[in-house]
Parts: C-alpha cells; sequence; structure tokens
C-alpha cells in the first residue's frame, strides 16, 4: 500500500501513483508495460491475475519479479554449522552446493558417515572404511578394518583355487586344440 496522497503538500503527477491501491508509489515495482504499482499491492494482484491491472497486458510474473527476488540478501543454509556467508537469492545455490560447511557423504562404499565438506580429507584419512594396498605386498586392496583379519597367504591360495577352476574349463584332458602355427596339437 502506498503513501496516502493527502498527505503530500502540492500537486502529485500522475504517474507516481499506484494503478491498483491509487496512492503514491510505495516501494514502486514497474512491468515491462512501463506501468508502476507498490511492490506490495502488484504481489497480492499477481497471486490471482497474471495481467497487468492497467492494460491487462499479460505480464511473465517469473521475469517480472526476477529482478526484485535477486535483490534479497539471505543467510546459507549451513549458517546453524557456522557458516557466515551471505548471497543475492541468484547465486545462493551456487554457494551452498561448495559451501565448506555443507553435511556431504563420506566417500569410502560402506561408509555412513555424513560430514561438513571442510572436515572430509581429515575423515578420509581415518575412516574404516577406507582401502589400500597390503602393505605385505600380496596386490590385495583391503579396509583398513580388515587389517588385523587379512592373510596374505590365504587370500592368494583362494585366488590360485579360483584361477585353477576357471582355467579347467577352458583346458580339458578330452579337448583337442590344434596349433595354428604348426603341426601340434594338445
Amino acid at each position: 500500500m502506498g503513501y496516502d496522497i493527502e498527505r503530500f503538500v502540492g500537486y502529485v503527477n500522475e504517474g507516481l501513483l499506484c494503478s491498483i491501491c491509487r496512492d503514491v508509489l510505495e516501494d514502486p515495482l514497474q512491468a515491462p508495460c512501463e506501468h508502476a504499482f507498490c511492490t506490495a499491492c502488484i504481489h497480492g494482484w499477481l497471486v490471482h491475475h497474471s495481467n497487468c491491472p492497467e492494460d491487462r497486458q499479460m505480464i511473465d510474473v517469473s521475469l517480472y519479479m526476477k529482478n526484485d527476488l535477486n535483490r534479497l540478501q539471505l543467510h546459507c543454509k549451513n549458517r546453524e554449522y557456522g557458516c557466515e556467508m551471505v548471497c543475492s537469492l541468484e547465486s545462493i545455490d551456487r554457494h551452498e552446493r561448495e559451501c565448506e560447511y555443507s553435511q556431504i557423504p563420506c566417500s569410502n562404499a560402506g561408509c555412513t558417515v555424513q560430514i561438513e565438506r571442510r572436515n572430509l580429507d581429515g575423515h578420509l584419512a581415518v575412516c574404516e572404511y577406507r582401502s589400500r594396498e597390503c602393505p605385505n605386498g600380496c596386490g590385495y586392496t583391503i579396509l583398513s578394518a580388515e587389517d588385523t583379519q587379512h592373510n596374505c597367504v590365504a587370500e592368494l591360495r583362494t585366488e590360485l583355487e579360483l584361477l585353477r577352476y576357471k582355467s579347467s574349463n577352458y583346458f580339458r584332458s578330452d579337448t583337442v586344440v590344434p596349433c595354428t602355427s604348426c603341426a601340434w596339437s594338445l
């Protein structure tokens, strides 16, 4: 709602009056058709209509309010975790996707920990689900939690048995495999 025209001393130009409340514009907004309105008045109008109250031309509400909305400043949603960033509405999503205070999942398979992005590297260094190559040289990738249970000999024995089983399906004694380079057969 605008300023009461009776409060003004002297003549007030008609172009400075809100087309809805007919008072002097308060916090004015201008439609693409160049008609001006009080912010509160036009927002109330656009809840029920999608056209200009002055000339009935269609108003793209998102385009109309975009500049207004983009001027709004707001706190990051991670404020409760310590982020002090204040951004415009148009840039808040980008900030929050990269915010150091955002809660993100640990990237190690099997770990269910949610941690602030800024603390992720520290967590990854001690996570019980982090994997690394066996320090004894068997070549296996093991989880830190399995360090004490890992047995190189047992793992390699299991791998050998698996390879023997797979190879037995390829070369059976009753199968003749001719050599393509010479006269020999297996």
